[in-house]
């Protein structure tokens, strides 16, 4: 008689329990979607590595062997414009990782679909969230604000050696940042293509910090020359934010752990940085998911750039020197709409 009796009572306080809001579950979805666009990043290379490596050893070895004889075949894909998949550029998921942050699209001038373009993305950040959700994602409306357009992203060629991950990323628009593959698609695949490169790379990513906006831009001509062999016209692109989305430990220029930083970033292509953000439990906890701070990408005015074979010295200095004004100016233009105030700065190295 008394368990009949506590089975009402079990129900009543279940049901007296809250229901979680729409609100928590569309919170909950935000998350989950940048922890498994974290983890796909950080893991999912290696870990598909490692497996298809003990594949071997065990009875399932002609997987890992038929993997390894697809690799060889489609070596060269990445640098010749990839295997976009565009549902994956569709997929839900972006747009819940979208609003997490939130990250925002800003367009300033059109771009003609009969132009090729190179937009040099600022700043790096610690993973490129604004340039990844701007150019490889559609959440947040890059085809419809420049019709016509198919946007890339060029990252670490090594990404592309990795097993199970290069599919992925080629999947989604990323292309290595190598000459072979960005000249590619600035001559060989028609017009209306658009290659994102986050011209500051790695050694960037050691300085990134929230308030300090430093870019490692003044020595970077290669992407000038690039566009110059190709005819590709330079498009500035800031991402107001990027910066305030993880706390790193940043060494000084000269201590032994900045010299350490800066060997693995010349021998592995990425520098290795001490960083935290948010846990999965709560926005008070440490962990390595990204705070949740607004992203607003701007995408300025196009420098038109001619079509130069061997460009000399003197004009891939002009043109790069029409890049910082041109990048400087829409900083400032924009910068108090963003976050940042009016006496804060861009300083580049």
């Amino acid at each position: 008689t008394g368990s009949r009796a506590s089975v009402p009572k079990a129900l009543h306080t279940l049901l007296a329990v809250p229901w979680p809001s729409q609100r928590d579950i569309h919170s909950w979805l935000q998350l989950l979607s940048v922890l498994q666009w974290v983890l796909s990043f950080l893991l999912l290379g290696i870990v598909s590595l490692l497996l298809l490596i003990y594949l071997l050893f065990t009875s399932f070895w002609p997987i890992s062997a038929l993997y390894l004889a697809w690799i060889i075949f489609d070596w060269d894909t990445p640098e010749k414009g990839g295997r976009r998949l565009p549902c994956l550029r569709r997929w839900s998921v972006w747009r819940y990782f979208r609003d997490y942050f939130p990250v925002k699209l800003v367009k300033t001038h059109d771009l003609s679909p009969s132009h090729n373009y190179i937009i040099g993305s600022h700043p790096h950040g610690i993973l490129c969230v604004g340039a990844f959700c701007n150019f490889i994602t559609g959440s947040t409306g890059f085809s419809e604000m420049f019709p016509g357009i198919q946007p890339f992203l060029a990252t670490l060629a090594g990404n592309f050696r990795l097993p199970i991950f290069r599919e992925y990323l080629m999947s989604g628009g990323l292309c290595p940042v190598t000459r072979r593959a960005i000249g590619y698609l600035l001559s060989q695949n028609g017009a209306g293509n658009a290659v994102a490169i986050v011209i500051g790379g790695a050694a960037e990513s050691l300085s990134c910090r929230p308030g300090v906006t430093t870019l490692i831009l003044k020595n970077r001509k290669g992407f000038v020359r690039m566009a110059l062999r190709h005819g590709a016209h330079l498009v500035p692109s800031f991402s107001f934010g990027e910066n305030d989305l993880f706390r790193q430990v940043v060494f000084e220029e000269g201590s032994w752990m900045r010299s350490i930083q800066k060997r693995f970033q010349k021998m592995i292509g990425f520098a290795p940085c001490l960083f935290y953000g948010r846990g999965l439990t709560s926005v008070q906890s440490r962990g390595f998911l990204p705070y949740a701070k607004p992203i607003t990408t701007v995408v300025g005015k196009p420098v038109a750039v001619p079509k130069v074979e061997n460009p000399s010295r003197e004009m891939v200095d002009k043109y790069h020197e029409l890049y910082i004004r041109s990048l400087l100016q829409l900083f400032e233009e924009n910068k108090t709409k963003y976050g940042l105030q009016e006496t804060d700065e861009l300083h580049i190295l």
